[in-house]
């Protein structure tokens, strides 16, 4: 007996220990999560010290397994408010006992629903606009809205909220109505019980359903042919306005019909539901695989906000889910292209359009509207995601991109067999309203562009290896080259040569096949995990056999900026480290940051004569490492800065043109 009870009272240790460091971790979870939040909210008050990062938003990243939930389970609303809890945008804290359900519930709609259920449909929230936002007076006449909000399964609690934030957070006499359209939803709560609900809210509200999944731009263009405001806006189905959204975006289109004005998105939590004010200085426009990013505005653009934080500014691209334009002009400029299918690609399309037909888009940072954002989706679509969202980019490609459609089609994979889509009524609408072409459009309205052009080098960046490959070609066009652009300066040399090189694609790629070439290749660093963008040390790795690999391509502009997807620039760095009181320098290194017009450390020329590609800044040279590395079963080197030295085989580097259209 006494053995047995030496032995329970161990197990009973054991268990408590256990228990101890799981909520010892689920503390240290929270405490973390809730210090990043702060430091995110006080970093977005000063514009000046953030990051200048490109950022990834509402991009879709797949579905995930829901588990053994029951049809019941997911079709029973458990919304039951505590008081108090998340009010003023404050994360909800959910207890040890709970966890389980949490992560049950979680499956549904991949955020914390559990949390969600339990913050009041009317919460309060913070007023994050800034001081000169809060003293700025309005016309006392605005044009009316119709809100639309487009949903599919979405949580009671969560459509509810992004209604009620409308309601309570709008001048009444500004909203015209509400229209909630509902894309097929399966959900019983979404049924009868949503329909007696919105015929007792204060405000005009309607509920229109699709009889079949069509998808957002189907729904939204039912929710726009009932609608009786004088302007549309826009919302997700899960998102909270925050206060004095409105007028600024109403006075916006008021102004100017023209003109489609967006708020500033900021964060609501999927794990805890908080509010958190992002960024307000970002504006939208996408990769090469013409994904949606958010990118820092341009050095001349932050310099004009200093001087009036309140002005409205430019975006190439909205972000397509929150918006308002005057109602006459959406149908006007062509509303939507009826032929995309379920998700993706509408925001391009429009954007697009808008622009090239005359239009503008802004986005006002005196509005703010918090959107739910997840990390992944639990939509189904019906055919699969890649083959909608491959085909709707190629609608959007084929009719605005002119020949930047044929780098879309060449370089991403799946697309090809949508290059012969019918988009006959779309490009006959596009001649109709007499619309700029796009390469308009990247130099006037998104000039920062990364994009390649015929007055840019595209292609890639490799050193070159003397000893092993044959690079007569190659040298004997760069001695021909140098007799032209030996005393010119940076830019005129860039201009020549981008030029020459462009000329001899065909003949130096053939050249290097003769010669059996397959050297390294300059790479665009992988994704940082907590930025979730390309970002960090330089490297080279062996080229690949085929030509069209993203990751080994780059752009190079007149002004010498060595450019890669997202945005991201070569430029140099020095690391320093302290041995006792002192601090020691360490080597120069090459590594890939966000592109500035204003940053000296990334202008770079390339001298024809002895192959250096050189910083114009420091006057150092780039220079491929010795030691060959091995990382994640990879062979790299690392790439750095070093003196020039035309003596230095090490420093020498060929820049490979490749074809984009």
């Amino acid at each position: 007996m006494f053995r047995l009870r030496v032995k329970i009272f161990y197990v009973y240790i054991l268990i408590s220990f256990m228990l101890s460091v799981y909520l010892f971790y689920l503390i240290s979870k929270y405490s973390v999560e809730k210090f990043i939040n702060y430091q995110r909210h006080v970093k977005s008050s000063k514009f000046q010290d953030r990051p200048r990062m490109p950022q990834i938003v509402g991009h879709y990243v797949g579905i995930g397994s829901i588990g053994n939930i029951s049809k019941d389970f997911m079709n029973t609303n458990n919304f039951a408010p505590v008081p108090g809890v998340g009010e003023n945008g404050d994360p909800v804290v959910v207890q040890a006992k709970d966890l389980l359900k949490m992560q049950q519930l979680f499956q549904i709609n991949r955020y914390n629903l559990l949390a969600s259920d339990r913050v009041a449909l009317n919460r309060s929230l913070p007023d994050v606009r800034k001081p000169k936002c809060l003293a700025k007076d309005y016309p006392s006449k605005l044009p009316t809205t119709s809100i639309i909000i487009v949903f599919h399964n979405e949580a009671w609690s969560v459509l509810l909220r992004t209604v009620w934030s409308v309601i309570i957070r709008s001048p009444r006499h500004l909203l015209k109505e509400i229209l909630l359209v509902d894309d097929a939803s399966d959900r019983s709560f979404l049924k009868v019980e949503l329909e007696s609900y919105v015929q007792k809210l204060p405000v005009a509200t309607s509920l229109l359903r699709l009889n079949k999944r069509e998808g957002l731009v189907a729904a939204r263009l039912m929710g726009a042919r009932v609608a009786t405001g004088d302007t549309l806006t826009f919302l997700d189905a899960h998102c909270e306005c925050s206060p004095g959204w409105l007028e600024p975006l109403l006075a916006r289109v008021q102004e100017n019909p023209k003109k489609v004005v967006c708020p500033v998105i900021d964060i609501i939590s999927d794990d805890n539901f908080s509010y958190i004010k992002s960024f307000e200085f970002h504006w939208g426009a996408f990769n090469w695989q013409m994904h949606f990013r958010w990118y820092t505005l341009s050095d001349e653009e932050l310099a004009e906000r200093r001087k009036d934080t309140t002005l409205p500014f430019h975006t190439p691209v909205m972000a397509g889910g929150l918006f308002t334009m005057d109602r006459k002009y959406f149908f006007e400029i062509g509303s939507y292209d009826e032929h995309l299918k379920i998700w993706g690609g509408d925001n391009l399309e429009m954007s697009f359009r808008i622009w090239q037909c005359g239009g503008e888009i802004e986005i006002a940072p005196c509005s703010h509207v918090g959107h739910l954002f997840r990390k992944s989706s639990p939509y189904t679509f019906p055919g699969g995601v890649s083959g909608i969202l491959n085909e709707n980019l190629a609608r959007v490609a084929l009719v605005w991109m002119d020949d930047w459609s044929k780098f879309f089609f060449k370089f991403n994979k799946g697309t090809e067999e949508f290059k012969s889509l019918n988009v006959s009524t779309r490009v006959a609408l596009k001649k109709q309203m007499n619309c700029k072409s796009f390469d308009w459009y990247l130099r006037r309205v998104w000039p920062q562009n990364f994009f390649p052009a015929p007055n840019k080098f595209f292609g890639r960046v490799q050193p070159i290896d003397l000893s092993t490959f044959d690079y007569q070609e190659y040298i004997t066009l760069m001695k021909k080259i140098n007799l032209v652009v030996k005393h010119l300066n940076p830019e005129l040399k860039w201009k020549f040569l981008i030029k020459y090189l462009s000329e001899n694609v065909k003949k130096i790629g053939d050249a290097m096949k003769v010669a059996k070439h397959s050297s390294y290749c300059l790479q665009k660093p992988k994704s940082n995990s907590v930025i979730n963008q390309p970002f960090g040390q330089s490297f080279l790795k062996k080229c690949s056999l085929l030509i069209n690999i993203f990751d080994e391509e780059f752009v190079i502009d007149d002004h010498g900026r060595i450019m890669s997807d997202e945005g991201v620039c070569l430029d140099s760095f020095r690391k320093t480290s302290v041995d006792g009181e002192q601090l020691v320098e360490g080597p120069k290194k090459a590594k890939m940051v966000t592109c500035g017009s204003n940053k000296p450390g990334q202008r770079w020329v390339y001298e024809t004569d002895t192959y250096h590609i050189r910083n114009i800044n420091s006057d150092d040279c780039l220079e491929r490492g010795m030691t060959l590395m091995k990382d994640d079963s990879e062979s790299r080197f690392e790439v750095f800065l070093n003196p020039c030295d035309v003596r230095n085989e090490l420093q020498k580097w060929m820049l490979f043109p490749v074809a984009w259209k």
